[in-house]
C-alpha cells in the first residue's frame, strides 16, 4: 500500500489550502481515509477521518473550519482547510485502513503545513 499526499506549504493565518492523498495498492480496498498531524513536542493526532459510505468525524478544533472528502473511484481523500490558524502548522498524515484478506494500518509520508501569524 503507498499513500501519496500533496498540498502543504505556507499560508498566513486566515488563508486556505487542500491537502490530497492518492491511495493505491493491487487488489487492496481502502475502508475509513483521514488526516491526522502532529506539531512539535507533540503527539499524533486526529483531525478528519470519512469511512467508504461518507461518514465523517472530526476533531473539535476544526470543525467549521476543515472539510473532509473522498472519491472512492480514484482511492483519494482531500481535506480542505479553511479560516487557517497558527495552532494548525503541523506535519499532516494521512491514513487509510487498506483490506485484503486483512485490515492493514497504512500512513502517508507526510506534509508540512506552516500558518504564520
Amino acid at each position: 500500500v503507498q499513500l501519496v499526499e500533496s498540498g502543504g506549504g505556507l499560508v498566513q493565518a486566515g488563508g486556505s489550502l487542500r491537502l490530497s492523498c492518492a491511495a493505491s495498492g493491487s487488489g487492496f480496498r481502502f475502508n475509513d481515509m483521514g488526516w491526522y498531524r502532529q506539531a512539535p513536542g507533540k503527539q499524533r493526532e486526529l483531525v478528519a477521518t470519512m469511512s467508504r459510505g461518507g461518514s465523517a468525524n472530526y476533531a473539535n478544533s476544526v470543525k467549521g473550519r476543515f472539510t473532509i472528502s473522498r472519491d472512492n473511484a480514484k482511492n483519494t481523500v482531500y481535506l480542505q482547510m479553511n479560516s487557517l490558524k497558527p495552532e494548525d502548522t503541523a506535519v499532516y498524515y494521512c491514513n487509510a485502513r487498506a483490506v485484503r484478506l486483512v485490515e492493514y494500518n497504512s500512513w502517508g509520508q507526510g506534509t508540512q503545513v506552516t500558518v504564520s501569524s
